[in-house]
């Protein structure tokens, strides 16, 4: 750990020491174009990257599209710090190595998504595909203050593109590939009077199944058919006043989530299966975004969202032809949210900002024919089955600002706070085994409440380089475990973060060279986790490390724009340790007790202190290289090298290589070529350029190959 520590902190002085020698040439030899200026606006108000004081990676639509990023999946490879695992209904979105790691909705997830300014569900509904984007702005660190509860890892900022008054405009674009892919979008601007213009945007994609799959299976394993629109509505009946009203829709069928035991040692994409194989996802959000500028410069916002949703999900769940283990889910979610501003103007010494938050999230697992339900596990389907079905609503409000203060032309000093109260709920929760007669209800709830925020100092030591260093705390609330056969459902405790970090930005070579240097130490106080429970083996149970886990790091990035190169840089090392805490596997035979702060430590009892933490890897980078070439008709040539490495991680705090736990580091190589002129672009691509097999998810016993090598053309016709 060491030593790769020094590695990197090196390469970071020698490519700050290169830029300083070549900032002293001449203008006239560097022939360059600087950097477009970068904002960010996830703290309600719009800021230049470069002068906040966050760690952050922010992506234009048109650098998505170049670097291959068309979903939440492939951001990892393009931002530090960053692992998803794709199993199917949900996902483990984690920043830092912390999110979302257990497959429930009892835990909360722990980096918030926000789309057009509301967020999201919260764990479910995150494989809506990225088309017609503005930008995305990902945070790492817990954001206390602006995202609040179940922000503890980052946040991030997903915006589509806005109507204008430019005049009509868009684009249209086709793609074929392998695997049979068909893809096309497209969008139009259109201004309908003088203060009211519209947008809408389309998007279809299907593909054939990754998978060669044989045995008596249900359903069409792999093959994806999604179908998404967008309308917008932007209404500026005077200077002061902005409505801004957004609806999305998406119905994305994925045909399942194909998947071999953890411990296969095969080709993951040749398998065999006897059970069933269906994931959809059917959504709608509504949001309305208003604003309005006083005489005096002051901002009221009003942010209101509504987004309704429908998950479908079933697999065999040993991954074979051999038995017959199954599951089904169905799960039904509506969200309301509500968020009010209050923010000063930008021209002052002091700025600040006002904000009161609402959501309401009601998610239901749907009954069929009591005792059964929608959510079933059968072990085996027909002999050993129990279902889990009724309704778990969550609340949450809050109240939260930020005060900065220009102490001098240089110096700032940043305060803010949240306070946020939520409410977990679960009423009429049956889980049933119809088979023994057990019919088990749950009608409980838990509320919790904390103040969180950050306590930022920033210098700008030239119009080139600000410096920072800050104090932010984050929150996760307590929730509670299903019942059992023996004791009535036990609750779990909230999870507190507290983050320090530094960092450094730096703009060199006329604003050719931008880069960003930062370092975190996060301690967290009773981290959650699900293990084995401690009185009875036969459950699983959420639990709180009382000791203090603690992960620590360093981030680096860098954007260089010069004449025709233009190259991206990213990189994180980390490290990861879980406090002091003794527990079960729930995979292993159990006997006797298991005390989370004494033990013993036995076979059946396990040490965990100092363990890793799950999805953490110690080492991701990310490189792109593009360069130029200017053709004798105009038009432009334009060939992208991507590479991503996320070096290997555990799937479980046991970090148990023998039991599937560990992910082998992944290194992927994006292709891209594109020819450009007028209003047309012809672009060829090749995804996973060496065909990598890696494992991209383990949960629940099975894991699940990451996309292969994918290649195909588009053409794209703006207008």
């Amino acid at each position: 750990m060491g030593r790769k520590l020094w590695l990197t902190t090196s390469a970071v002085a020698l490519l700050w020491a290169g830029s300083a020698q070549a900032q002293s040439q001449q203008a006239d030899e560097q022939q360059a174009t600087s950097l477009d200026e970068v904002v960010v606006t996830a703290e309600r108000r719009t800021t230049n990257l470069q002068e906040t004081a966050v760690a952050a990676t922010v992506l234009s639509g048109e650098s998505l599209d170049d670097r291959g990023v068309f979903s939440l999946e492939q951001l990892q490879f393009v931002a530090p710090s960053t692992t998803v695992q794709n199993f199917g209904q949900g996902n483990y979105f984690n920043v830092r190595g912390i999110g979302k790691s257990e497959p429930t909705t009892a835990i909360g997830v722990g980096v918030t998504t926000y789309r057009d300014g509301v967020p999201v569900f919260p764990g479910y509904f995150q494989t809506e595909p990225y088309y017609d984007i503005g930008s995305v702005e990902l945070l790492r660190g817990p954001q206390g203050t602006f995202a609040g509860t179940n922000a503890t890892g980052g946040a991030v900022f997903i915006n589509s593109k806005n109507p204008d008054f430019t005049g009509i405009n868009g684009y249209l674009m086709g793609q074929v590939g392998n695997y049979d892919n068909l893809k096309w979008q497209g969008a139009a601007n259109i201004p309908l009077s003088e203060t009211l213009a519209a947008r809408v945007a389309v998007n279809h994609e299907q593909r054939s199944s990754f998978h060669d799959i044989t045995g008596p299976y249900r359903g069409h394993p792999g093959d994806v058919n999604m179908n998404s629109a967008r309308v917008s509505f932007l209404w500026t009946p005077t200077p002061a006043l902005r409505v801004l009203l957004k609806g999305d829709y998406n119905d994305l069928d994925f045909g399942g989530y194909p998947a071999d035991p953890a411990l296969s040692t095969g080709d993951p994409f040749t398998i065999t299966a006897n059970g069933p194989h269906s994931g959809r996802d059917e959504t709608a959000r509504v949001s309305l975004n208003v604003s309005y500028v006083l005489d005096n410069g002051i901002t009221l916002r009003s942010i209101t969202g509504y987004q309704d949703g429908i998950s479908e999900f079933s697999t065999d769940l040993d991954g074979t032809s051999a038995l017959n283990n199954t599951f089904y889910d169905r799960v039904e979610e509506d969200v309301w949210s509500q968020e009010f501003n209050i923010v000063s103007p930008d021209n002052q010494r002091l700025t600040w900002l006002l904000g009161a938050f609402w959501q309401q999230d009601n998610v239901t697992f749907p009954v069929t024919t009591f005792p059964q339900g929608a959510y079933h596990v059968g072990f085996p389907e027909g002999v050993v089955d129990y279902y889990i079905f009724g309704d778990t609503p969550k609340d949450t409000k809050a109240v939260f600002g930020q005060i900065s203060y220009d102490v001098s032309d240089r110096l700032q000093v940043q305060l803010g706070a949240r306070w946020s109260e939520s409410t977990s709920r679960n009423e009429n929760v049956y889980t049933t085994y119809p088979a023994f007669g057990l019919f088990l209800l749950q009608n409980s709830e838990v509320t919790a409440e904390k103040t969180t925020g950050k306590l930022s100092i920033n210098y700008k030591v030239d119009d080139n380089n600000f410096v920072y260093g800050f104090v932010a705390t984050g929150f996760k609330m307590g929730g509670l475990n299903a019942p059992n056969f023996y004791v009535p459902p036990r609750s779990f405790g909230p999870e507190d973060v507290t983050d320090y970090e530094i960092g450094w930005k730096s703009t060199m070579m006329n604003g050719q060279l931008r880069t960003q240097l930062g370092a975190y130490h996060m301690t967290y106080e009773g981290f959650q986790v699900a293990i084995g429970d401690p009185e009875y083996p036969l459950f699983s149970s959420i639990m709180n490390v009382q000791d203090e886990t603690v992960l620590m790091g360093i981030e680096a990035s860098a954007q260089l724009r010069m004449a025709e190169w233009t190259v991206d840089v990213g990189a994180a090392i980390s490290k990861s340790e879980l406090g002091t805490f003794f527990a079960a596997d729930p995979r292993l035979t159990r006997t006797g007790l298991c005390n989370a702060n004494t033990g013993p430590a036995s076979a059946n009892c396990q040490n965990l202190t100092g363990n890793s933490q799950s999805y953490a890897p110690e080492l991701t980078f990310n490189v792109g290289v593009q360069y130029d070439f200017a053709m004798p008709n105009g038009a432009t040539l334009s060939p992208r090298i991507d590479y991503a490495h996320i070096g290997e991680s555990f799937t479980t705090i046991f970090n148990n290589t023998a039991l599937g736990d560990e992910l082998e580091a992944r290194n992927l190589i994006n292709l891209l070529l594109a020819y450009k002129t007028d209003n047309w672009t012809a672009s060829a691509y090749m995804h996973n350029a060496t065909d990598q097999t890696y494992i991209a998810a383990i949960n629940a016993g099975l894991r699940y190959a990451g996309p292969p090598r994918q290649f195909g053309v588009n053409v794209t016709r703006t207008f």
